[in-house]
């Protein structure tokens, strides 16, 4: 879909509508050059384009695909195809969408084909349109507009990704486990905001030395460029942090795993010596459960009853207890003692610092 076309020349836009491709091709050979802007074309589209301007095969081929990385490429009419990638976060989703842009730079027309909901060049347009004096430069004018626009775009997302950084930050190192998918999904989002920034530093050097651009353009350009350095150094860290962080939130994740294991090993203990108490005491009312004939013509008195029956309750008991307090003891580290001397391996003579007679 052609989202806009325009004719430019002396600084200033020729018309105001729509323009037919075969006009907008025509207008190419009236001096100045024609911006064409165009949005998720399809291949009809795109082949009536080839067909109107002559752009080479592999450079459409180039615009229907989404690429992961920036990239720039010079064809033998001169025709330059320059493929960047955009960014915008999402608030209510807290996500990072992406878009692509293609730019066919010839001396007399630009072409931009725009990928995904987060490539809007209105605003480069407008710029632009509003700089008699850069749009006087010529074709390459535009590029400079859409790479900052494009550059100033990456600071906000810059901003909301370190603050979903600092949440997460802030969770794991005051000892709470964080949603390790979170934090897994913040870096793979880093690293594919950094694919789409630290490439386009070449893309946009080759705009730096002399005689590339026009002398009124390279001040601009080395302006985004500066900009661009700042946005790829902070996203590094970024990358690096969140490295940081998944490990930090491993470590609390294990700790925690260890919390869950000690309490459980102490309840398992506790268990454990519980079992062990009852198990003498149910051996012996089991004993004096059975209906045995002398059980039953003994115990006829509350003192035989209290000697055999209770009796016999309380000395396992006793026992049991006398036999884990020993245990207890044994398993306890030794405590030192006050005034001992520490026994110290002596010291080796100190070397003589003489060279040694010869023997």
């Amino acid at each position: 879909m052609i989202v806009d076309c325009a004719h430019y020349r002396d600084g200033r836009r020729q018309h105001e509508g729509p323009m037919p491709l075969e006009e907008a091709a025509a207008r190419c050979t009236q001096g100045g050059f024609v911006w064409l802007g165009m949005f998720e074309p399809g291949p009809a589209e795109l082949a009536r384009v080839r067909e109107s301007f002559g752009l080479h095969e592999l450079a459409v081929e180039d615009a229907q695909a989404f690429h992961l990385r920036p990239k720039a490429e010079r064809y033998e009419d001169g025709t330059e195809l320059i493929i960047l990638r955009t960014a915008r976060y999402d608030d209510d989703r807290e996500e990072i969408d992406t878009g692509e842009i293609s730019i066919f730079l010839a001396e007399h027309f630009v072409i931009t084909v725009r990928q995904g909901i987060a490539s809007e060049l209105t605003g480069a347009r407008s710029r632009l349109e509003h700089s008699p004096e850069l749009l006087r430069t010529g074709s390459t004018s535009t590029l400079w507009a859409i790479l900052d626009q494009v550059v100033d775009s990456y600071a906000p997302v810059v901003t909301e990704l370190e603050r979903d950084i600092e949440q997460i930050e802030a969770t794991v190192f005051s000892g709470t486990v964080a949603p390790t998918e979170r934090i897994y999904f913040l870096r793979r989002e880093a690293t594919d905001f950094y694919r789409a920034v630290h490439p386009l530093l070449a893309v946009l050097a080759r705009r730096l030395p002399p005689g590339r651009s026009a002398p009124e353009l390279l001040p601009y350009f080395r302006d985004v460029h500066d900009h661009l350095l700042l946005v790829n150094e902070e996203v590094a860290a970024q990358r690096d942090l969140l490295t940081t962080v998944l490990e930090a939130n491993i470590a609390v994740i294990s700790v925690e795993q260890n919390r869950i294991t000690l309490r459980q090993s102490a309840t398992m203990e506790r268990l454990t010596i519980v079992a062990t108490v009852f198990l003498p005491l149910s051996f012996v009312v089991g004993f004096f459960g059975q209906n045995f004939e002398w059980l039953v013509r003994h115990i006829d008195t509350l003192t035989a009853f209290l000697a055999l029956g209770l009796g016999g309750l309380m000395v396992p008991c006793l026992v049991l207890y006398v036999w884990l307090h020993r245990q207890r003891g044994r398993t306890a580290p030794p405590l030192p003692e006050a005034g001992n001397g520490v026994h110290r391996a002596p010291r080796s003579a100190p070397r003589s610092s003489a060279p040694s007679s010869p023997g």
